[in-house]
């Protein structure tokens, strides 16, 4: 029958039934979700904290500047010579600056600081590509359902005609009341089926509204027939040299291993001197007092340098350094072994690839030898060599395959992204190509 072979048509009901509003592209609801997400604005957020938390490691190599002054008013009872017997008031200022000329532990601690910047920065490389991946899946999830209900439909209608020609059959004493039950049977089955596909759907469109913070969102269908990009490189071995030189995960640690290294120089430095250059100008005004009869002004200014030598701490600077030390040992350790996690992160995501773009050919293969099982079947009944289960058997397979394949290529565009993002290369302008394959 000509209706099974309508797969276009059946997806345009689908769609007339899911779309009633104006579908958005997979870019467009990434940039939406990116906008929302609140796990990626926090990163952005704690970005903005830590270069802020730079600037104040800075500030233990520049020079400081103080100001203060003071006010003061005192009086004088001189019991043996009560005419001096009297008040008097001081005002003084003082401006003071220090400039640190050697204090190597604030320079490492700049350092660490430097370090941590591009800590966060790789995080919030992360938190991209783990929307990224997020809102693909979330985007096909939906057309998998969606497709998976369109099938559930199209094989209502079939089943739904096969049994009015059961029926038929039986009335005019060509079929027993068997083949009847069966295709009603099938037809309460599908009937259940039809129901579980709404929810999920239902369920489906839910999480990606909250993923990209819309409602109703509608996500534009793939153009068929599809053809699905190859894997470039088709070898693991360079996908693997990527991850160990761009994966975040491995950054971060390799950055956590600096500011170990760091921290252990920071208290190799504790015993070392430290010098700083120091100047102020203080100005104190006298007022009038009961031995004087006018006020005075006196100004003094200095400048010099401030040198201090740690000799004994009872151990603390020793102590300090071996702890330091065994954090180094520490920080090395998990940079080798997230470099094996990544690695074969990496190889089991190019090999999920590969086998998916498998899949997606076999049940092609698949597809086509279940339209010709249920064209053959539907002849065999007409003609009475075959029963009115074995076409509702073919005519099962047949849109179950149909829907496995759907779910299988998608799982394919989406295998790419992560792999991509296994590798640490994945990046927002991948969802274009993806964007391509989708009708407008």
């Amino acid at each position: 029958m000509n209706a099974f072979r309508l797969l276009p048509l059946s997806m345009a009901l689908g769609a007339a039934l899911a779309l009633p509003a104006q579908a958005q592209s997979l870019v467009a609801l990434y940039e939406s979700a990116r906008a929302y997400d609140a796990s990626y604005q926090s990163v952005k957020s704690l970005y903005d904290s830590t270069l802020a938390k730079s600037e104040q490691a800075r500030a233990g190599l520049l020079h400081t500047i103080g100001l203060s002054a003071n006010a003061s008013l005192s009086t004088i009872d001189n019991t043996l010579a009560r005419s001096k017997q009297g008040f008097y008031d001081t005002q003084s200022a003082t401006l003071s600056a220090s400039k640190p000329l050697y204090r190597p532990a604030n320079q490492i601690t700049f350092n660490q600081s430097r370090r941590q910047i591009e800590v966060v920065e790789q995080q919030m490389m992360a938190a991209e590509q783990d929307l990224i991946v997020k809102v693909s899946t979330a985007y096909f999830d939906v057309l998998a359902s969606q497709d998976s209900l369109t099938f559930v439909l199209a094989q209502k209608a079939a089943v739904s005609e096969q049994l009015a020609s059961a029926k038929r059959n039986f009335e005019v004493g060509t079929a027993t009341i068997t083949d009847t039950r069966e295709a009603q049977a099938r037809f309460d089955l599908v009937i259940a089926q039809e129901i579980a596909g709404r929810n999920d759907l239902q369920v489906k469109k839910l999480a990606l509204d909250q993923l990209v913070g819309k409602t109703n969102t509608v996500p534009l269908a793939v153009r068929l027939p599809l053809t699905l990009p190859p894997v470039q490189p088709d070898d693991v071995a360079p996908w693997v040299q990527k991850s160990e030189e761009q994966h975040p995960g491995i950054q971060q640690s390799r950055l956590a291993l600096d500011v170990a290294q760091l921290e252990t120089s920071k208290a190799q430095a504790a015993s070392k001197p430290t010098l700083d250059l120091n100047g102020n100008v203080n100005m104190t005004l006298n007022g009038e007092s009961a031995g004087s009869t006018s006020s005075f002004r006196t100004t003094t200014a200095s400048v010099g340098l401030s040198f201090t030598m740690p000799l004994f701490s009872g151990y603390a600077i020793e102590n300090r350094l071996k702890e330091t030390l065994a954090l180094e040992d520490k920080a090395r350790t998990d940079l080798d072994a997230i470099k094996r996690t990544v690695a074969q992160g990496s190889r089991a995501a190019f090999y999920g690839l590969l086998s998916g773009q498998g899949q997606v050919k076999a049940l092609e293969a698949a597809e086509a030898s279940s339209q010709s099982a249920l064209d053959a079947n539907k002849l065999g009944y007409q003609v009475g060599v075959r029963i009115n289960i074995d076409v509702l058997n073919s005519q099962s397979q047949l849109f179950d395959t149909k829907a496995k394949l759907a779910k299988a290529r998608y799982d394919v565009l989406v295998g790419g992204l992560k792999l991509r993002q296994a590798t640490g290369v994945l990046k927002a302008d991948d969802l274009k190509p993806i964007n391509a394959l989708l009708a407008n």
